[in-house]
This record gives structure tokens, C-alpha cells and sequence, in this order.
């Protein structure tokens, strides 16, 4: 089970990871600041397998691919959000970071959550609630299911290039 920690409307990428430490490649750099500017006691508070839940609009802003690169590396199991910045959204599931929206959740802090990916079913198991996510198309499932874009087109390279 992970817990949920939960944000509000509209957090943008420059909360999820500060622009002063997007000018390095060292994924572990990015991960030690994730929500810093956000949520001070973030990193205090998570443990690796850990939701992220938010309201709408989750990760918009610039285009930036370090935020959701560093909510994975962060070890962020799942990022759930009302509706997601479009390409936030695509951004995380290029790199592999699962992302489901739910419209009407109610999930609040601390609540312990089970998600299944594949059907997009979400307990909130403090609440005994469940969620359907709306529904991925299977090709962005399986991308996310195989790490990213890049690992994807790596194992499906042969069917992709005939």
C-alpha cells in the first residue's frame, strides 16, 4: 500500500522541482528537491512507493521534463490528479511515470492507496473507496508498463520498423 500525499489545483513544474536544479542530468540530485518549494517536509514525510495525488491541472507551466523525471526518480509510485497539463502528462508517460486522472476523487493525506495500472481501478483503502481512473489508451499503458517511450521502441523495434 502507499500513502497518499495531496496538493491542491495548479501545481506547476517549477513546484514540482525548481528551475535552479534542472541544469543537471543526476537524477538523485532531482530527486532530493522534489516538492521542496512546495512542501518543505516533503522528502521528510515520503516514502519510496508513496502516491502523489493533486486536483486539476497537475504540472503545468513550462514543458519541462525534469519534473516528472524527478517525481519518478523520487521513487513516486503513482500520480493521480483531477486532469493533468497535457504535457506534463505526456512527459510522464514518455519517461515511464504512471499517471492516472480521476475527476471526482477525495483522497486526502495520508490515506492509504492500492492502484491497479492495467484497469485503472484506484482503492482508497483509509476510505474504502474506489476510483476508476479514466481509462489509458493501450499504447500509452504499455509504454508506461515498459519503463518510457525509448524502452518501449527498444523491445518493440523489430514490429515498429516492418
Amino acid at each position: 500500500m502507499a500513502k497518499a500525499h495531496v496538493y491542491a489545483d495548479n501545481i506547476d513544474t517549477d513546484r514540482i522541482i525548481p528551475g535552479k536544479y534542472t541544469k543537471t542530468l543526476d537524477l538523485s540530485s532531482l530527486a532530493a528537491h522534489v516538492m521542496e518549494d512546495l512542501d518543505p517536509s516533503f522528502s521528510e514525510r515520503f516514502v519510496q512507493g508513496d502516491v502523489i495525488v493533486a486536483g486539476d491541472n497537475f504540472g503545468c507551466g513550462s514543458s519541462r521534463e525534469q519534473a516528472p523525471l524527478a517525481l519518478k526518480a523520487a521513487g513516486v509510485s503513482l500520480v493521480i490528479a483531477r486532469f493533468f497539463a497535457r504535457i506534463f502528462f505526456r512527459n510522464a508517460i514518455n519517461i515511464g511515470l504512471p499517471v492516472l486522472e480521476i475527476p471526482d476523487h477525495t483522497i486526502q493525506s495520508g490515506d492509504e492507496i492500492q492502484f491497479d495500472l492495467a484497469t485503472g481501478i484506484v482503492i482508497n483503502v483509509t476510505r474504502n473507496e474506489t476510483y476508476q481512473a479514466n481509462q489509458l489508451p493501450p499504447v500509452m499503458l504499455a509504454i508506461m508498463q515498459e519503463g518510457g517511450l525509448v524502452a518501449y521502441l527498444k523491445k518493440h523495434k523489430d514490429f515498429i520498423l516492418s
